[in-house]
């Protein structure tokens, strides 16, 4: 595991810090060939030249797929706030672990 993630996954304040742990977890399970990196401050796994990044805020944790990715999944992500390239779960809802696993497959073709 990449260390510098390691670092800002350590640096974060509960519940963020335990939901990277478990998005990082399954991300690597998912695209065990994929390189852990930092890539504009935040965790990111890369593979085949895609890339999905993922970090915490106060009040939310964010996944950045890409637009193409949100706009397949819009119907999914309806109750979730989106952008362009960003899918924002805020704390005070449950993650929704399955559609972050489900989108992170179809991105990777898995």
């Amino acid at each position: 595991m990449n260390q510098k993630v390691s670092e800002y996954i350590a640096k974060q304040k509960s519940p963020q810090k335990e939901i990277l742990i478990k998005i990082r977890g399954f991300i690597s399970k998912l695209i065990p060939e994929a390189e852990e990196k930092m890539s504009y401050g935040v965790p990111a796994f890369k593979l085949d030249g895609k890339q999905v990044m993922y970090a915490a805020f106060k009040n939310h944790v964010g996944i950045y797929p890409e637009p193409e990715i949100i706009e397949k999944y819009k119907n999914e992500l309806e109750e979730y706030e989106t952008a362009k390239g960003t899918i924002k779960f805020y704390l005070k809802e449950p993650i929704p672990y399955d559609l972050i696993k489900k989108i992170i497959s179809y991105k990777y073709r898995l």
